[in-house]
């Protein structure tokens, strides 16, 4: 397979994983989840669990200041990162320790970490799933970010 047909064909695949998600996975609260994780592993096919996850803002004065952690359930995802009122217009970023779960696994990985920095609700409110694609020595992320709400 041809390296762009692979890329498209990864990122296809995340797409597929996180809309064939068992229902089940997500909670009711989830309508008041303005952040969430999915994490799947490429190499076994699976959600990748207990998988450590840190959310940072970055500071009006340049630095970045833990804002949200967790580890990933049994279906590869974090809830209940924030809330509406904490999660306001800024810079953020969030980490997944590959490096720990590669580890765990028996694996060593060549990354430490994956990183996803974004700019949220710069036009409005909105709700955002962060996926990442995981293998030892790739990554690839995704975002789902619904409308502005009012």
């Amino acid at each position: 397979m041809a390296p762009t047909s692979l890329l498209f064909f990864c990122l296809a695949t995340v797409g597929y994983l996180i809309e064939a998600a068992p229902v089940e996975s997500h909670s009711s609260s989830d309508s008041k989840c303005p952040l969430m994780v999915k994490v799947l592993d490429a190499v076994r096919g699976t959600p990748a669990t207990s998988l450590p996850v840190k959310v940072f803002k970055k500071g009006e004065d340049g630095t970045w200041k833990e804002f949200s952690s967790g580890k990933t359930n049994e279906f590869g995802e974090i809830h209940e990162l924030t809330t509406d009122e904490l999660f306001i217009e800024g810079l953020y970023k969030v980490e997944f320790d590959t490096s720990v779960y590669w580890k765990e696994l028996g694996i060593s990985p060549f990354h430490e970490y994956a990183d996803v920095v974004f700019t949220a609700n710069d036009s409005g409110h909105r709700h955002y799933t962060i996926a990442a694609l995981l293998s030892p020595f790739s990554y690839s992320t995704t975002a789902v970010v619904s409308d502005p709400k009012e």
